[in-house]
């Protein structure tokens, strides 16, 4: 398999302000990843009428595991410095063109869910877990189609 390429100066540049850092890359672990991916998007459809809150969380994890499984199947990890911030940027680098518009709606949902933990007072309704349902849902799937495309960092 050929070296994956795109946004590789991008992840070298990450690297080297240890927002990422290099493992063992881990096929096992993304799919790890993506099974805990589908089943946070479970569980946040089972409490969403009682608890959108924590539905929303759930969701917003799902999101960030995927993103997270192509980054380990590659042999990249988010360091604290880095943080979910980084899990985005790094999969956005290498992967759009032309795969962005699937992949941007994870930062939305991020600032979104830091509103939730951090800031009282945020409004949260069931209906918003259901209209980002959608995105994560194309996320995980767009996570689960790359894994075999992309070579190990």
């Amino acid at each position: 398999m050929m070296r994956w390429e795109k946004g590789r100066a991008e992840i070298d540049g990450m690297i080297g302000k240890r927002e990422i850092e290099r493992v063992a890359p881990s096929r096992q672990a993304a799919d790890e990843f993506l099974a805990t991916a589908r089943l946070n998007v479970t569980d946040a459809a089972h409490i969403n009428s009682h608890n959108p809150r924590g539905a929303y969380c759930l969701l917003y994890d799902a999101a960030r595991f995927a993103l997270a499984a192509i980054l380990e199947n590659e042999g990249l990890r988010a360091t604290s410095r880095g943080g979910h911030v980084a899990v985005y940027e790094a999969v956005l680098a290498q992967l759009h063109p032309p795969m962005g518009p699937k992949i941007k709606p994870f930062d939305a949902m991020r600032r979104r869910r830091n509103n939730i933990e951090y800031s009282s007072g945020v409004e949260l309704a069931s209906a918003d877990v259901e209209d980002d349902l959608p995105a994560v849902q194309a996320i995980i799937e767009l996570a689960s189609g790359v894994l075999d495309g992309m070579s190990p960092y």
